[in-house]
């Protein structure tokens, strides 16, 4: 087998898979992906159906990048012929007069400042529209029209496809021992032998925190239990992409749901609400307290999303204090580079990746990622605030 390569990706989920792909462009078969589990596997935060894109985000430095997540998938799908983008448009929903009007006008201010174009509806425009909706207080919303969902197992599949037959090589189980940094780059210890590279990236998700700690690197990243449940609802017509877009309702909780994708269902979560967990303590059971929080929130706000339960699946975020993405080399070890996703990359999985394969080949890249470098105070200072919701 062999065991010298250019560059080594360590973890194949989202991200991961997009810098194997970006990087297969470049390198053809000098680049190696390491994956611990098999490819398909459910135990990170990138697998199911469907992620939300949009272009509407809380900060211009995502407004900023959002359209080029769009230009990076349309590359993957011209070149493989798989539509992984759906457009279904998408609200970002508050009471008019509640205390979370003001988070939907940092949505606003971002989207401005970007020139992202959307609309404002008042609570008369928004249910004439999209009469799923309903309160008993006045609702305003901005809804974005190039918001949608991605397919987040076919973009796996189609970022890993396109990159093997560009020649990468892909290890399914083959868990990582040890990483040492060398003069010329890293060694890679693993369960299947030890490889060598110029640069290593480490796209981990939530194992990210104790491999780095391995080069001395500690990064204060929780972990957290996530899921989100599916409901087999009569209504499929009003629900379909063409009639009911994604939507994020600003609560105390964030709820965040889709049409119907996938499976015959609609699909709906509770941002950032699950526990603490680690990669070992974590578990597969759906959290019933928050499957009933969603199921009476849902009847109030939305009845006809409902249906009958068929499931409710359970994923990990990975989130750094500010819940920001972590994006760039190690200092102290230049030919390692890191990104963490931050519970909400996947959407940008593809622009992540080839980001992460131009800072690996070129030590440089077009795009502002300076608020995402691994030394900035969120990740280095001892007492930073958590701030987990976005």
């Amino acid at each position: 087998m062999r065991t010298e390569f250019d560059t080594i990706v360590l973890g194949c989920g989202g991200i991961g898979s997009g810098a194997l792909y970006w990087l297969s462009r470049r390198l053809g078969q000098d680049v190696l992906g390491l994956e611990q589990f098999r490819l398909d596997h459910d135990r990170g935060g990138s697998q199911d159906h469907s992620r939300i894109i949009r272009l509407m985000y809380h900060d211009a430095k995502y407004t900023r990048l959002a359209p080029h997540s769009y230009t990076a998938w349309a590359a993957v799908e011209e070149e493989s012929d798989v539509p992984l983008v759906l457009r279904c448009g998408g609200l970002e929903i508050a009471h008019a007069q509640g205390p979370f009007r003001e988070d939907v006008e940092r949505y606003a201010r971002a989207m401005d400042a970007a020139g992202v174009a959307y609309e404002r509806l008042d609570h008369d425009e928004l249910t004439r529209r999209f009469p799923q909706f309903q309160s008993d207080q006045e609702m305003m919303a901005l809804f974005e029209p190039q918001a949608g969902l991605v397919d987040a197992a076919k973009g796996m599949a189609v970022h890993q496809a396109l990159a093997r037959a560009r020649g990468a090589t892909i290890l399914e189980e083959c868990p990582v021992q040890a990483i040492h940094p060398t003069p010329d780059g890293v060694q890679v210890q693993t369960s299947r032998g030890t490889f060598t590279a110029r640069r290593l990236v480490v796209t981990a998700g939530a194992w990210t925190r104790q491999l780095l700690e391995s080069v001395g690197r500690s990064l204060p990243l929780t972990v957290t239990q996530e899921q989100v449940t599916y409901y087999a609802t009569p209504h499929l017509k009003e629900f379909s992409p063409r009639r009911f877009p994604i939507f994020i309702w600003k609560e105390e909780r964030d709820i965040y749901g889709f049409p119907v994708y996938g499976q015959v269902a609609t699909k709906a979560g509770i941002d950032a609400a699950g526990p603490q967990v680690t990669p070992e303590t974590r578990t597969f059971q759906p959290d019933p307290v928050r499957e009933r929080f969603l199921d009476e929130w849902l009847a109030k706000h939305i009845p006809r999303f409902l249906g009958p339960k068929l499931a409710t699946k359970t994923c990990l975020y990975t989130l750094p204090p500010d819940r920001d993405f972590v994006l760039g080399p190690l200092p102290e070890h230049p030919a390692i580079l890191v990104a963490v996703g931050a519970g909400h990359a996947y959407k940008f999985a593809s622009l992540l990746g080839q980001i992460l394969s131009q800072l690996a080949l070129d030590g440089t890249t077009e795009h502002d990622i300076s608020a995402f470098r691994v030394d900035r105070p969120a990740l280095t200072d001892p007492e930073y605030v958590p701030a987990h919701r976005i």
